[in-house]
Order: structure tokens, then sequence, then C-alpha cells
């Protein structure tokens, strides 16, 4: 049976899925796990089902920022068949939930055969590339009530709802943001009848309303997605 809501896995040949699939790990990913560290050996490459996974880079000061996330379009641990097989980033799950995980070494001799697989992944790397491309044109060109409607819609495209639990707080980290502008974007967003806010929970009251105060970086991440993974069942 097809893992559900991981569509990188429900992509894939049968044949291929088949030979994976009794090694394929099914792992509660709860708030706050982090799946692997700065510079720390990969050891599983992971696919989110209804977990929501977070891509950080971190300062030397310890400051860190979101550059990127991956739900249940994508695979976390990239770096494993890229070649590198560590990372100065972070990866934390961000929105609890399931997904599966695999053995690098598994993972790579899949890869190595050069077939879907390895055309798949790298479809989806180039997404992810558009995605932290993005993100960082984001953060310094567009205001934060933009960048937040930009998290909030992303986020949400991976939930089965419209609601997320998540503080302000936890936002303003991943945006690499002060607080106070979380609160104040936040609050003219409530204002308006998009969101409702209260205890850690946010609401999509209207997402055609935060569709249109969202900047122009949220459609190119979620076209090109579409574009190179459309055809992925084919591959």
């Amino acid at each position: 049976m097809i893992p559900p809501q991981n569509h990188l896995l429900a992509a894939l040949p049968a044949e291929i899925f088949e030979r994976i699939s009794p090694y394929l790990e099914l792992i509660s990913m709860p708030l706050g796990e982090v799946l692997y560290e700065s510079g720390g050996q990969l050891q599983y490459v992971y696919f989110p089902t209804t977990a929501i996974v977070s891509l950080h880079y971190l300062l030397e000061n310890g400051a860190s920022a979101e550059i990127a996330g991956v739900g249940n379009e994508g695979v976390v641990g990239i770096s494993l068949f890229m070649g590198g097989n560590t990372t100065p980033g972070l990866a934390t799950v961000q929105s609890a939930g399931w997904g599966y995980r695999l053995k690098g070494r598994l993972m790579m001799e899949e890869f190595n055969r050069a077939g879907p697989m390895m055309r798949l992944m790298l479809r989806y790397t180039q997404a992810l590339m558009t995605q932290i491309s993005q993100t960082a044109v984001c953060n310094r060109h567009h205001s934060i009530e933009q960048q937040l409607c930009r998290f909030l819609l992303l986020t949400l495209d991976r939930l089965p709802s419209q609601e997320l639990t998540m503080t302000q707080e936890l936002i303003a980290g991943m945006l690499g943001v002060r607080r106070e502008g979380i609160t104040d974007a936040a609050g003219n967003l409530q204002r308006a009848g998009l969101i409702s806010y209260r205890r850690g929970h946010i609401t999509a009251l209207d997402r055609p309303g935060l569709e249109s105060r969202v900047c122009e970086c949220y459609n190119v991440v979620k076209k090109e997605f579409h574009r190179l993974l459309r055809d992925a069942g084919s591959m």
C-alpha cells in the first residue's frame, strides 16, 4: 500500500516502491524534535506525511532563521544524495505529526541506480532550491505582514485543516524577525477578519483574503513545485 499523503513516495513507480516499502519505518515526529543538527552525519532521509519539518540556518551567535519547510510534498535529507552527507543547517519538527524514514544507505542504493528515484529526487531538489532562494528574497524585500502571509499559506497547504498550532514567538523565530513585528502583523490580519488567533492556535478564516495580501513569493514557490513534480508519476 502506498503511504498516504507523501507525494514523493506516491509518485514512485510500483516496482521501486515495492522494493523500498519493507524498509520504510512509520515514526511519530513530535513538535521540536531535531532530525539532524548542523554538521552531523545524515543517517536517514525522512518523508513527512502529516508532520512539517523546518530547515534552519544557524549563525555563530546561536541565532537562526528558517530557509525552507518540508511537508507531505517532500523529503528531508537531500544532502545525503547530493553528495554532501552533512549540512550546516538544522532540521526540526515545526508541526507535530507522522512520517516515514528510510536508512540513508538504502536511499543511496536506489538513487545510484540512476533511474526514476534519482530523477524524482533531483526534481524535488530543484523545487526546494526555489523555495530557499525565494525565502531569501522575501525576507529582504517584503514586509513582515507579507512574510507572515507566505508562511501561513505554505504551512496550511501541508495541513489537512485550516488551523495550525503555533505561537507568535515560534513564527518570529522561523522568520528571523522580532516577536513584536509578528504581533502587529497578526493583529492586522485578525482585525481584517482573515485569521483568528488565540493561545497559540491560528485559524485561517478567509484564505482568498490572505492570498490577496501575500507577496509574489508564495505563488512562485507553489508553481515551481507543481511544474517540476506534476508529471512525477510518469517518470
